[in-house]
């Protein structure tokens, strides 16, 4: 491994990425692209075309004009035409693309069943959710956003609750950690950084990718550590640890729940936002839609399309919000382990394996990157004096 056998007196060098790397970046940045482009076309198709009011009408006919019934079958109908329309870039993206450089020996069967799957548990979550803000559309029409703004705070804290628990082992086995050793050390971390009665779950993501990841998640009994098998399988012990220590600053320095609150705010502005434009919007185009009145059920496409625009715009400052928490988080790891030489080499690691560029240019890290390029988490750690146990290495 890069790094893994140098002193720890000595800097851990980036080494510059593979070609196969520098394509997959590169492919990547135009699916990204084409991604944006789509998050603003198909709304609008939706909307100018008059589709969206079309499957509200058929959706109230199956309903006889319930109102709870219409918003599921219409939601039903538009989540499915949607699928199947960016289904193509979807295998490509999600199936195809990983297993040509080799990141993935994952089966069309366990693709195709966790598309199935992610498709349902949005459907059910959006059954259960979206009804809330066309009632207060129409009991509220002129605060409508502040109420639906606040009622997101619970609601994201009730995900992250939920998710570890039910969702995720939806998708692939977790269970206790194979390595007993190194599940003790990893408690022992947790342990120092004052984590306790987390449990640890080594969660079984080789079928799906050989990248490698972990992370901290969940609230009082749902609180646990996740570590890929891909992770364990290609990281040694000492960069196992760093790696929890980096996840465990997350969850210590409360990231998880500033998130929450900055989201809160964020939905919030947006409704706003989307409250403030969208009658525009009506009174212009409303006979092309097909409705004139934001409560119609037909016009969520028109929420899907100004969120796209406005979280077009906040994108970078969400983003270096991000990057601000994974150098926090970086920073605790190393104080906690005092172990720079495994913290670096760890990125090094971790850039051979998920085909990372390490110096991918400005607007990559402005408009793309929730962390900071590894070389430049490289670059911090050989210069950074730990507070911890290593200091001075």
């Amino acid at each position: 491994m890069s790094g893994s056998a140098a002193s720890p007196e000595q800097p851990v060098a980036v080494p510059p990425p593979s070609a196969q790397a520098v394509r997959y970046h590169r492919s990547g940045n135009v699916i990204w692209g084409i991604e944006q482009l789509l998050g603003l076309a198909l709304p609008a198709a939706l909307l100018f075309s008059g589709l969206s009011a079309r499957l509200r009408a058929l959706a109230a006919a199956a309903a006889r004009g319930h109102f709870y019934p219409t918003l599921v079958i219409y939601l039903a109908l538009l989540s499915l035409l949607l699928s199947i329309v960016q289904l193509p870039l979807s295998y490509y993206v999600g199936y195809a693309r990983e297993r040509a450089y080799g990141l993935s020996q994952q089966t069309l069967r366990k693709w195709a069943a966790d598309q199935a799957k992610g498709f349902a548990v949005g459907l059910v979550l959006g059954a259960a959710v979206l009804w809330i803000p066309y009632l207060l559309l129409a009991s509220s029409p002129s605060r409508w956003w502040i109420w639906t703004g606040a009622l997101s705070l619970p609601f994201f804290g009730l995900v992250l609750l939920v998710t570890p628990v039910f969702i995720a082992p939806l998708f692939n086995k977790f269970g206790p950690m194979r390595d007993k050793e190194l599940e003790a050390e990893v408690l022992a971390v947790a342990g120092q950084a004052g984590v306790d009665g987390a449990r640890v779950f080594e969660v079984q993501k080789s079928v799906d990718t050989k990248k490698v990841n972990a992370y901290v998640t969940g609230v009082g009994k749902t609180k646990r550590i996740v570590l890929w098998d891909t992770l364990l399988a290609r990281l040694t012990p000492r960069q196992t640890r760093f790696v929890v220590a980096h996840e465990l600053g997350h969850y210590v320095l409360h990231h998880v729940w500033s998130n929450i609150l900055v989201s809160t705010a964020l939905t919030v502005t947006s409704l706003w936002g989307v409250h403030r434009t969208a009658d525009l919007l009506l009174a212009r185009f409303g006979a092309r839609f097909g409705f004139t009145d934001i409560a119609d059920l037909a016009s969520m496409p028109l929420f899907m399309l100004l969120l796209s625009l406005f979280a077009a715009l906040i994108g970078p400052l969400l983003l270096a919000w991000s990057r601000h928490h994974e150098r926090a988080a970086d920073k605790f790891g190393l104080d906690l382990t005092g172990d720079k030489q495994a913290a670096a080499s760890a990125f090094v690691a971790l850039q051979e394996q998920n085909l990372v560029v390490p110096r991918p240019g400005r607007l990559y890290k402005v408009f793309r990157a929730t962390h900071p390029p590894i070389g430049e988490r490289v670059d911090f750690i050989n210069a950074y004096r730990p507070a911890g146990p290593g200091r001075g290495v």
